[in-house]
């Protein structure tokens, strides 16, 4: 279908492929994976044409069409949503409008036994069949299917482009690629501005695509459900991997160790070889010897193994002040823009230590909520913070709002206070700004720089309640499982807007699902989230199913396999209860043992002398205390929602 051949690119003094070649074979699902800078882009540029090699070739057939979705591609369109997605068929809409020029010449005609008109009657035909062949017959259907698939809605069709944000310009131009079908998919980060049921739809798309596909992408859960293959770009090499991303971590993972056994083994005999010369250069009864083995060190071809960067950013958050048993509670919070409402009647209350994520489609008021609450933007109803909560806020365009007149130094500086002006230098080593990085400009730092920087901001000042907007756009996926781990130890309230569900699993414990104005709370993680909403879509599709008679298998789905589903659903989220119970009584008996061992020395302060004047052992008695006491109204709590789900969900 298409192959590299022999492809070197030079670039700032290095090269980025340096004579490497591979194939793409029909239906091929590759993953482009490597460091940033190693080239992925570069890449996809060489292979839709618009850069060449220093050397090399890329050979496909003449009639291989492709489509490429480039990373900062801008839309220039002006028309309506629907008619510039239907540009797509922009073949088939010329030979529409021949046709119908056609049509009109005949009938205005009554030469109709001449060559002309028979003529005219041929073209005519050539034009509707072409025209069929093309799709054209089903166009305005599939256009609907695909931008309802990327989450536009019907109102939006009608819409001028102009009026919608990059974000939602990218979608269009993501639509008219897959209406354009082509023989090759070039994508280069594809869901950084789709929502979570978007990136699933768009998922089952290209899994049933009949072109092939190359993919770059963050998206670890994205990468492992589309691709079969995967290709790292490393040290100007090709490494081909005939396998998904998370199997090639592991096989990748193999292939270095087995690397560096085979470096250190050359190593060792090089270096004999190199004793072996310096001992006898200037004998001359081992002359014969020693030039011996420096041809034979000459002819070495010396293994290279990759200078892994396993530099990422590394931080933990500070200790959350206490807080209010209610972190923020809402009474029938509502929020409109001029006459559009974004939700209407909500009312919610997050408790301490909830890691909740918001989820829903672009559009639907996530980021609105999350202003609402950090900032207090102007709103109806009720929307009130707790006792002593102190927020930390992560905006989506965070990186942006940074000054870009100020050096990386300064930017942490200005806001660092007592305790924390000496920690600066430490805090920006965390997140990988040392040596000359910190005198840098925001203005030329990258995307994923910016964001560092960003997230750096957040460590200079104790906070117990972290609203996190869409925090790993621009992260690595290194960089973002460190974020993740961070805060999976972070002790206080979290809220997170994300689209990444490999982030998001395990992350939180609840899920805030805004849809038409509404927002719906479901416990469990993202995935727990996503199997529900199958469940809620199969019962919807059953009582269509029963009304319309229709008779397909997916709407024959029996009664009893919906109900097997929903127990298996309800006695996994009993199982995660019973297991925080567990763990809550394993930390009561440890609380209570530690516990009885100081009334133990309080009790015969004889034996255990100093006992009555250790400050520092009664602080520690009534924390501990203090503790217990919470984690009995925990373990108190546990119990009840236990109860309570065995008493809604009886079978």
């Amino acid at each position: 279908m298409l192959s590299v051949n022999n492809l070197s690119v030079y670039f700032t003094g290095k090269y980025l492929f340096d004579n490497v070649s591979f194939l793409i074979n029909e239906r091929d699902r590759v993953g482009l994976v490597g460091k940033n800078g190693a080239g992925k882009t570069t890449l996809l540029r060489i292979i839709n044409g618009e850069q060449m090699p220093e050397t090399g070739t890329i050979s496909k057939s003449s009639d291989l069409s492709i489509g490429y979705l480039a990373q900062d591609m801008i839309s220039t369109g002006v028309d309506t949503i629907f008619n510039e997605a239907l540009k797509a068929f922009d073949h088939a809409l010329s030979l529409k409008a021949e046709a119908e020029e056609i049509s009109k010449q005949l009938t205005e005609r009554d030469d109709y036994h001449s060559a002309q008109y028979l003529s005219l009657i041929q073209r005519l035909n050539d034009c509707n069949e072409h025209f069929a062949l093309l799709g054209g017959n089903n166009m305005e259907g599939d256009t609907e299917k695909v931008l309802l698939g990327l989450g536009f809605s019907s109102f939006d069709f009608k819409r001028k482009i102009t009026e919608f944000s990059g974000g939602w310009k990218m979608r269009v131009e993501l639509a008219k690629l897959l209406l354009k079908k082509p023989d090759l998919l070039l994508l280069d980060e594809p869901t950084n501005h789709l929502d979570i049921e978007s990136i699933q739809w768009l998922e089952e798309y290209l899994q049933s695509f009949s072109g092939a596909v190359i993919l770059v992408s963050h998206d670890r859960a994205f990468l492992d459900n589309i691709s079969t293959r995967t290709i790292e770009i490393t040290l100007g090499k090709i490494y081909d991997f005939k396998c998904s991303y998370s199997e090639y971590v592991d096989q990748r993972a193999e292939l270095l160790e087995q690397q560096l056994a085979a470096y250190s083994n050359q190593q060792k005999q090089i270096a004999d070889i190199e004793r072996f010369i310096e001992r006898f250069r200037y004998k001359a009864t081992k002359s014969r010897q020693v030039q011996s083995r420096v041809k034979m060190l000459e002819k070495v071809d010396r293994i290279e193994v990759e200078n892994i960067d396993k530099s990422s950013i590394h931080f933990k958050f500070p200790p959350a002040p206490s807080s209010g048993r209610v972190v923020v509670e809402a009474v029938a919070l509502t929020k409109y823009y001029g006459h559009k409402r974004i939700f209407e009647n909500v009312d919610f209350a997050i408790e301490k230590n909830d890691f909740i994520a918001f989820v829903g489609k672009n559009g639907e008021g996530k980021t609105t909520m999350a202003k609402v609450i950090v900032e207090d933007l102007e709103h109806t109803g009720e929307c009130k913070l707790g006792y002593n909560v102190k927020i930390g806020y992560y905006a989506q365009n965070q990186a942006e709002m940074l000054n870009p007149d100020y050096t990386v130094f300064e930017t942490i500086d200005e806001i660092a206070v007592g305790d924390m002006r000496p920690k600066v230098r430490n805090i920006l080593g965390s997140f990988l700004f040392s040596g000359e990085d910190i005198d840098k400009k925001v203005k030329v730092l990258s995307g994923g720089e910016k964001s560092r920087l960003a997230l750096a901001r957040l460590l200079l000042e104790p906070v117990n309640l972290l609203v996190l907007d869409e925090p790993t756009n621009h992260l690595d996926m290194m960089s973002k499982d460190i974020l993740k781990n961070a805060l999976l130890m972070f002790d206080g309230t979290l809220i997170v807007v994300s689209h990444d569900r490999d982030f998001l699993q395990g992350l939180t414990q609840k899920v805030f699902e805004f849809k038409d104005g509404t927002v719906k709370q479901h416990l469990g993680d993202v995935y727990d989230f996503l199997e529900k909403r199958k469940i809620q879509n199969l019962d919807q599709l059953s009582a269509q199913n029963l009304k319309s008679g229709a008779k397909s298998a997916v709407e024959q789905v029996s009664n009893n396999k919906l109900h097997y589903e929903k127990r298996k659903l309800f006695e996994k989220e009993l199982r995660k209860v019973t297991s925080k119970i567990e763990k809550t009584e394993e930390m009561i008996n440890k609380l209570e043992s530690e516990i009885a061992g100081i009334d133990k020395m309080l009790a015969d302060p004889l034996q255990y002398k100093n006992v009555l004047d250790d400050r520092a052992l009664y602080n520690r008695y009534n924390s501990l205390k203090k503790e217990l006491e919470d984690l009995m109204n925990t373990w108190e709590e546990q119990h009840l929602q236990a109860e309570s789900m065995k008493e809604s969900n009886k079978f």
